[in-house]
């Protein structure tokens, strides 16, 4: 009990507890109390001792189906998934585009009929006998695009807070594919995907942007970070904005912000720019969004998703997303100097002191290099004990 109270006592300063508190708790802590549960505990009401009286599921499908009905009704615990993620419990908005989808009857004639064709295919049967079938993964890739890709880009994007830090309170399916490719010098290229690292290098020109569009549609392309600003840490600086675009020529569109190059302040670790691709229902009048060009004021590309999209949300719908991370390089000094005309801005960590434990005048089982930790230097001795 003696250790108990120690060790609450150790929490109570470390923690700072309301000291009047801290009775109540050295108590519980001493006698290890366990509260009650707030309800059924699971299994609770089974015989343990008689085991073969228990009803038998006979089949999967039967467990299956007990399964999915007990995972369905409510319970008093939290999973672990609800500890880790604090949710305030609203439901999010869905801006996004509504989602057309061929009923089931229709989906599973679908199917049957491609089942019958391979199975008619003798040259198909062939192939997969003798170990010769070839899987065109092109093809599948295009379907897991199309079909499991938007929800799969949409878990990510709230892994990254994404959602969180551009719509507040609201969250979009991004049912267009955005298929971002940057070519620096012509050659190479880097493709932007969810989440993937790219340098401030790779991504010093505006990239070729591809996606579906139907034709006579028109579309906005917006560039975003929000994690550069330097002031203000609820604002973003917008890199590119066009809007108006025809079809899928961006080259087509109004641009009514020109491309400027990623520039992470060095010791600001990683940064996310974020492509969002809204599919407008007419023409749009940007005329309170214009930057001049060149637009090199970081207080003019100061800006908010959510302010814009509350701007022109009558007009325009979230419809496509893909985003990258970057760090400080060397092309971001040439930014801050010759583009921005600005000092560089570096972060810098600022190391306490190295702590050595008071020096034992008979050190028993320590290194040979005890000592270098007490000599009258200041120079830092790491990894030397």
């Amino acid at each position: 009990e003696k250790m108990a109270a120690r060790m609450v006592w150790g929490a109570v300063v470390r923690t700072g507890v309301d000291l009047r508190l801290s009775r109540a708790l050295g108590t519980s802590a001493a006698v290890c109390r366990r509260a009650a549960p707030l309800g059924p505990m699971p299994n609770e009401d089974i015989d343990v001792t008689d085991l073969d009286s228990l009803k038998k599921y006979r089949s999967w499908t039967r467990y299956m189906k007990f399964a999915e009905e007990a995972s369905g009704k409510p319970q008093w615990w939290k999973t672990y998934r609800q500890h880790v993620i604090q949710d305030d419990g609203a439901e999010k908005i869905d801006i996004g585009l509504p989602q057309f989808q061929l009923p089931r009857s229709q989906q599973l004639r679908k199917r049957k009929r491609v089942l019958r064709e391979n199975h008619r295919d003798s040259e198909l049967e062939r192939e997969s006998r003798l170990y010769r079938l070839r899987i065109p993964l092109d093809e599948v890739k295009a379907d897991w695009e199309r079909i499991n890709g938007p929800y799969h880009c949409q878990r990510v994007a709230e892994h990254y807070g994404i959602y969180r830090d551009l719509f507040p309170g609201a969250t979009f399916v991004p049912r267009v594919v955005l298929r971002v490719l940057y070519s620096p010098d012509g050659k190479s290229s880097a493709q932007v995907h969810c989440g993937n690292e790219l340098t401030p290098t790779e991504a010093g020109s505006p990239p070729e942007v591809k996606f579906s569009a139907e034709e006579g549609s028109l579309w906005t392309l917006l560039l975003t970070s929000p994690d550069e600003h330097l002031r203000d840490n609820e604002s973003e600086y917008v890199h590119w904005l066009v809007g108006n675009i025809p079809g899928n020529a961006v080259q087509s569109g109004e641009e009514v912000c020109h491309y400027l190059p990623p520039f992470p302040a060095k010791g600001t670790g990683f940064h996310r720019f974020i492509f969002v691709l809204f599919k407008q229902d007419g023409p749009v009048n940007f005329k309170d969004d214009y930057r001049p060009s060149p637009c090199h004021s970081l207080t003019m590309r100061t800006f908010r998703t959510v302010d814009f999209y509350r701007t022109h949300q009558d007009a325009i719908t979230p419809a496509g997303l893909a985003f990258f991370q970057a760090q400080w390089d060397m092309s971001v000094t040439h930014t801050f100097h010759e583009l921005l005309n600005m000092k560089e801005p570096i972060f810098e960590f600022d190391r306490p002191p190295v702590y050595h434990p008071p020096q034992k005048k008979y050190p028993h089982a320590q290194p040979l290099r005890y000592l270098e930790r007490y000599r009258e230097n200041h120079k830092p001795t790491y990894g030397i004990y």
